[in-house]
């Protein structure tokens, strides 16, 4: 595991193999733990990094609540890139993971070779969607604020894989990163020009209808539902998973 410092916040990630570079970000309230099922297949030909957001897992959970954002998290995975010598790179996550590669690719797309957006929504359009969104992240704030890492034991199966520092960040993560400020992500769809796979659990009912929007929005996205799998489907059906990533890595364009 390796650490770097921006914004006087230590950041943990950590290199698997070699190759173009794939960088995964886990889903809130999770770690890079949650990628232990695919460490040996992706990084069989890709330079795999994995990394703990601001206030999850090993990273620094910082006092400050303006420290929380997904303009820091987008600069915190630039800063990743930069660290492991990739102007350019494989870009995707599960669920907030996904959300914040998508907000990447809208502030620096030519970074991008391409996208892996799993089990995941895009944003919201209407101001009314969004503070409803945002009321549930509050309440996951509290929650953490009130049951320490103890509210973590429900959910799906990403969020008891990791071990955290304590709950402070969590709390700090819903309402800085979770909560989202307006419709930047959701507009930027049909501006993507690099190619993108979607990848959902058919059991995830929540993101089924997000898939489908966002595979018909990305131009030439690719879709493909997991049988059997929930929420986090590389967790769940780790095979299936595994093969889907692969065959659409083997159709991607020499680096």
């Amino acid at each position: 595991m390796a650490t770097l410092i921006r914004d006087g916040v230590t950041l943990h990630y950590e290199v698997h193999g070699e190759g173009p570079v794939l960088l995964l970000s886990h889903g809130y309230s999770a770690t890079a733990e949650m990628w232990r099922g695919q460490v040996a297949a992706l990084s069989a030909g890709h330079r795999l990094v994995l990394w703990d957001m601001r206030g999850h897992g090993q990273s620094d959970s910082p006092d400050d609540p303006a420290l929380y954002s997904e303009a820091a998290t987008v600069a915190d995975m630039a800063a990743i890139l930069d660290a492991v010598g990739a102007k350019t790179a494989i870009v995707g996550g599960l669920s907030l993971g996904g959300y914040m590669s998508l907000a990447f690719h809208a502030r620096h797309p030519g970074r991008v070779r391409a996208l892996l957006i799993i089990d995941t929504g895009p944003g919201f359009k209407k101001d009314e969607a969004r503070t409803a969104w945002n009321s549930r992240a509050e309440e996951t704030a509290r929650r953490f604020e009130t049951e320490g890492l103890a509210a973590l034991s429900s959910g799906s199966a990403e969020r008891r894989l990791g071990t955290h520092r304590g709950a402070k960040g969590l709390a700090g993560a819903a309402r800085g990163m979770l909560a989202q400020r307006d419709d930047t992500v959701i507009q930027s769809l049909p501006g993507v020009r690099v190619p993108s796979l979607v990848v959902v659990g058919s059991e995830d009912k929540p993101f089924l209808a997000a898939s489908d929007y966002m595979a018909a929005k990305i131009p030439g996205a690719r879709k493909v539902v997991i049988e059997g799998a929930g929420h986090a489907a590389n967790i769940d059906r780790p095979e299936a998973f595994n093969a889907a990533l692969l065959a659409f890595l083997r159709d991607l364009p020499a680096a």
